[in-house]
């Protein structure tokens, strides 16, 4: 597992960028100085493994920067991407000895380490640690549940207009903006990507962005820096009503 130096990111845990949504949300000053000692950061170069399936996972850790992929690989060799891993975003399972997916840097990524065992040492003693856990947690199969209604029942279309409102919103979660009108972001994933995860192909995708282009629900600078000038407009063109809910 490679990893470089971050050196710009050797912070005190108060002054993290993803710290209200982060593992360490609601920790208080004493907490956070005892997570301070078992921290580390490290970083990856983007298409670099952050970890393979199967190995020993001596580490947990939350995505501060870039973003990440989890794929698993099928006997016959097939790859299926199963999710994304966004900033404050967690990685790794207290309690799980081996990963149970590939972990891919799809961007340069920096990542917020924890060693395991003072990890969950810690979850015992620091009732916040494990209650924050455990609301990502919910928070993750909610997701997990919305992406198979996505995947099953979705047109194309949807698909891509559900995956950009859902980047939409972490990143104004994250940048702690509101969404009033609209929204600008810049796009993780490259089309390749997107059709790998939505389960289309890349054809199929390029069309779809372009037709939402071309009805003015997005505009795009370049394929990455993306404006929803709309996003109630968004959110019906996902099938889904302007407060996240899906449509009857």
């Amino acid at each position: 597992m490679a990893q470089g130096e971050t050196g710009a990111f050797l912070q005190d845990c108060g002054d993290c960028p993803i710290r209200h949504r982060a593992v360490c949300a609601r920790c208080e000053a004493d907490e956070l100085t005892a997570l301070e000692q078992i921290k580390y950061y490290r970083s990856y170069q983007a298409g670099q493994t952050v970890i393979w399936s199967g190995d020993k996972m001596d580490f947990v850790a939350s995505v501060v920067t870039g973003i990440a992929t989890l794929t698993q690989t099928m006997e016959d060799g097939r790859r299926q991407m199963v999710g994304l891993l966004l900033p404050s975003d967690f990685v790794g399972r207290p309690g799980r000895v081996t990963a149970a997916y590939d972990v891919t840097a799809t961007t340069d990524l920096v990542m917020c380490c924890f060693r395991k065992k003072p990890f969950e040492d810690m979850m015992i003693k620091t009732p916040h640690i494990a209650q924050r856990l455990l609301e990502m947690t919910l928070d993750e199969l909610d997701a997990a549940r919305e992406w198979m209604l996505l995947l099953g029942r979705k047109t194309a279309r949807e698909k891509i207009a559900s995956l950009l409102a859902i980047i939409a919103r972490r990143d104004a979660t994250l940048q702690l903006k509101t969404m009033q009108g609209g929204a600008v972001f810049e796009l993780p994933l490259t089309r390749e990507e997107m059709a790998d995860y939505l389960g289309l192909t890349l054809e199929t995708v390029s069309r779809q962005i372009s037709a939402l282009k071309r009805d003015g629900v997005i505009a795009l600078e370049g394929k990455r820096h993306v404006t929803v000038t709309s996003m109630d407009r968004l959110l019906e063109e996902a099938g889904d009503d302007s407060d996240g809910g899906m449509l009857a």
